[in-house]
Formats: C-alpha cells, sequence, structure tokens
C-alpha cells in the first residue's frame, strides 16, 4: 500500500468509491473561502466557539443525508467551519450508533456534533478524495494533504481502521499563515533574538524541542522563511519532512516515503550531496537520523530540526542516551529551543486569593478562569508561547555536556549562565494573569 509521498500521491489516478457521484470526485481541489476566525468572531454580538459551533450544527441539520451531494456539501461545510473556528484538528470518530465529529481548539478537544452512522463511509471517502488517498483501501492507515488554492492554509488527512469503521483526523495549518515568521510567533525577546543569532550560522544544529502540540513544527517552519527572506537564492535551502505539511516557496522540499528505503537516513546522505546550505529535517526520530543530522552540521550545513523531550536540558541527556557521542552533541549543537503553549486568560477571568487554587505553584498571587460569551464559556482566548534557549557552546554547559551530566545538572548549569526557563516564564505568567495555576499544570505537569 502506497503511503504518504505526496509525490506518488500526484500520481495516483482516483480511485472511485462505490458510489461516484456520491463523493464528486471530478474537483479534488478544495477552494477555500475567506477566512473569519474565531478571534474575529468575539465582537459585542457573537460568541467565539460556541457560535460557530451552533452555526455548524444549524447548517448541518439543513444538509439532506439522501442527497447525492450530502458527503461533498457536508466535507466542505467540516472543513470551513473547522477554519473560521481556528482548529488545530478535526476528529472523525465512528462509533456504534454515528460519526463524532470533535475539534480541537487552543490544545483542547471539544465535540463539536454527531453525525449519521450511514453517511460515515462517504464523509471519509470525500475526505480521501480530496487528499488523493484510495478510497477502496479501508482496513490500512493512509496520509495525505488536501490541495488549498490559498496560501494561507495547508491541511493533512490521516485515516486509521477501528473497530466501527475509519477513523479519520484533519491537521489544520491555518498557523501557516498567521505564524509564517519568527516576530508572529510572539518569542520571548531573549529567545527571539538569540534564535536570529544563531540562523546566521554557517554550520551546526539547531534543535526545536517539546512534546506534540507544543508548536515545534510552525518555529521549524517560521526559521526556513526567515532564512528565505534573509538570503533569497543565495543560499541552496532543502528540506527532508514527513510529510510535509507546508509549502514554503524557494525550498526544494522532499518527503520521505519508507516503504521505498526512502527514510530519513538515506534522505539526509544523499541531500548533502546536492549541495545545500541549510537542511530542514522535520524531526529526529532515532539514532540513524540523529547521527546523519551531526554528520551534516559538522561538514558545514545548517541544520533545523525538531525533536520531542520535556525541556532544553531534556534534549540533550535524550540523545545522548540515544547513543550520540558528547563530543558530536557539544560541537554539532548550537542552540536548543524547548517550548510549550498556554491558553491566555480571557477578560473575564477574575483574581483568586485562595492559595490551594494556585496548586503548589511559588507565585504570590494568581487569576482563575471565568467564562464568558466572548470565550464561549471556556475563560481562555488564544495560547501564548513559553520558551527556553539552552547555548551548549557557554564553557561551563559545554563541559557539562562533555561528562555526560544528566538533564537536572546541565539545566542548573544553564540558569546559572542566564537561561530562562519554561517553568519560570511560566510562573510569571500566572502572577501577571496571562494564564492560570490550572493551564500551568495542564501543560507543564506536576513536576
Amino acid at each position: 500500500m502506497t503511503q504518504g509521498s505526496l509525490a506518488t500521491q500526484s500520481q495516483q489516478p482516483s480511485h472511485g468509491f462505490e458510489s461516484s457521484s456520491t463523493i464528486d470526485q471530478k474537483h479534488p481541489k478544495f477552494e477555500m473561502p475567506p477566512l473569519t476566525t474565531a478571534r474575529e468572531a468575539n465582537s459585542p454580538n457573537s460568541t467565539m466557539a460556541t457560535t460557530l459551533q451552533e452555526h455548524l450544527s444549524s447548517a448541518i441539520a439543513k444538509l439532506e443525508p439522501e442527497s447525492p451531494q450530502y458527503a461533498t456539501e457536508m466535507v466542505d461545510l467540516i472543513l470551513t467551519s473547522s477554519r473560521n473556528a481556528t482548529a488545530s484538528d478535526v476528529h472523525l470518530l465512528p462509533t456504534q450508533d454515528g460519526l463524532q465529529m470533535l475539534w480541537r481548539l487552543d490544545g483542547v478537544l471539544h465535540q463539536v456534533a454527531e453525525l449519521p452512522r450511514e453517511v460515515a463511509p462517504n464523509i471519509v471517502a470525500r475526505l480521501k478524495v480530496l487528499a488523493e488517498l484510495l478510497t477502496y483501501q479501508t482496513d490500512v492507515p493512509q496520509e495525505g494533504r488536501i490541495r488549498v488554492e490559498s496560501h494561507d492554509a495547508e491541511m493533512r488527512v490521516s485515516t486509521f481502521p477501528t473497530l466501527y469503521g475509519e477513523k479519520a483526523v484533519i491537521r489544520l495549518f491555518v498557523g501557516s499563515g498567521r505564524y509564517r515568521f519568527l516576530d508572529d510567533l510572539q518569542l520571548p525577546d531573549d529567545v527571539a533574538t538569540g534564535l536570529r543569532k544563531l540562523l546566521m550560522e554557517t554550520g551546526g544544529v539547531i534543535l526545536i524541542a517539546g512534546p506534540a502540540g507544543s508548536g515545534k513544527t510552525t518555529t521549524n517552519y517560521a526559521c526556513l522563511r526567515e532564512l528565505v527572506n534573509e538570503f533569497g537564492n543565495e543560499k541552496s535551502l532543502v528540506s527532508l519532512e514527513d510529510p510535509i505539511e507546508a509549502v514554503v516557496e524557494r525550498v526544494a522540499q522532499s518527503q520521505i516515503n519508507a516503504n521505498c528505503g526512502f527514510d530519513y537516513t538515506t534522505g539526509l546522505r544523499s541531500l548533502m550531496r546536492q549541495d545545500p546550505d541549510v537542511i530542514m529535517v522535520g524531526e529526529i526520530r532515532d539514532k540513524g537520523t540523529a547521527e546523519t543530522v551531526f554528520q551534516a552540521s559538522l561538514t558545514g550545513h545548517l541544520v533545523i530540526t525538531t525533536f520531542h523531550a520535556g525541556s532544553a536540558a531534556g534534549a540533550v541527556s535524550r540523545l545522548s542516551d540515544m547513543g550520540i557521542e558528547p563530543y558530536l552533541l557539544r560541537s554539532g549543537i548550537l542552540g536548543i529551543i524547548c517550548q510549550r503553549l498556554v491558553r491566555r486568560l480571557c477578560s473575564c477571568s477574575i483574581p483568586d486569593d485562595e492559595k490551594k487554587n494556585r496548586l503548589g505553584l511559588d507565585v504570590d498571587k494568581s487569576w482563575k478562569a471565568v467564562g464568558c460569551e466572548k470565550c464561549g464559556g471556556t475563560g481562555y482566548t488564544g495560547r501564548s508561547v513559553l520558551a527556553e534557549l539552552l547555548l551548549p557552546d557557554l564553557q561551563k554547559t559545554g563541559r557539562a555536556i562533555l561528562s555526560r551530566s544528566d538533564a537536572a545538572e546541565i539545566e542548573a548549569i544553564a540558569v546559572e549562565a542566564g537561561m530562562e526557563t519554561c517553568w519560570k516564564r511560566a510562573l510569571e505568567a500566572v502572577e501577571s494573569g496571562m494564564t492560570s495555576p490550572v493551564e500551568v499544570r495542564r501543560v507543564l505537569g506536576l513536576r
């Protein structure tokens, strides 16, 4: 079964479902209407996601399940409504009774609607047509990308077989339009300044760390666009991704295809013979990829990549545990950014004088979420980034890495050298009323 590769998918013919008229395969390219975001919906006469959810439910009720165009109209409605709500993900989950639709807003999953069970296969099939996947294969996972006319939206579709049918998840990268450059990310000043300086280097690894859903990919692409703006055609910029999540002009983007033996390690070794100046790697997943990344960095290539780790110092320890030699880490890493996303309190929040509600956080004051029409009753509107930047070239930090010190010791040395941790920024955010203790614990845990 062919998965993933956009190049492979673009060569595949459309494969019909049982009723081709039902899913309308003649026009696989989705036309995106103008964006009306949930933030713009925060006018005195509207109610953010609650209003959007009500509009969606009302629009769904008007559609006729017996209509030949039902699946096409439903999918268009789902994609448009989700984008207007600024959802990052949409889940279509088949159950015994129907097809649940959920969307993720500001990192939290909300159930939106439940669709009739009998139309579930056609809705998923329509999504697969848009993503140029094989509609007749329902027993294996597939991945693809929906081609959108506008450049401010990217969509990735993943299907997975479950007990009651195929589950589909749509990843909406509306951030590719709103968070294109480093200034748009609102990183802390010291982190943004340090990152810009690192991007001007000619060799080494810039590692963007964090758990899933922390915005690593958005930062990765923002770095790439900064380099395009700064150097234009003066530098050869290439990427190796799985999958390609956003199209960046003037960058030679490639997508791995493990089924054909084209994995990260193989692709990186070949890319180094393509005379690149900058290589963006989607993610370090294994020892082989990590070793090749550091080999590239030590031979005059700037490599920007992401890595799953809970902290910047934790990323060093994880790479060491994977078998990467300390001298490679010390010499190869230019800087490690670790980031998290926390929800911002709505203006309806109120001061909370109860010390027990601070959940053990070392703060003198805090605010709590209340909920109003403006925030759809959630108490939060939007998210902000917490970030830390570790620089291994500092003398004491470098020695700690070479001596295989644990993450706690490396972090303590980095803090002594001036690094502000995500935890410190989180405590400052709580005291300033930007977020709540509950949100900090939700994102950063019980450390």
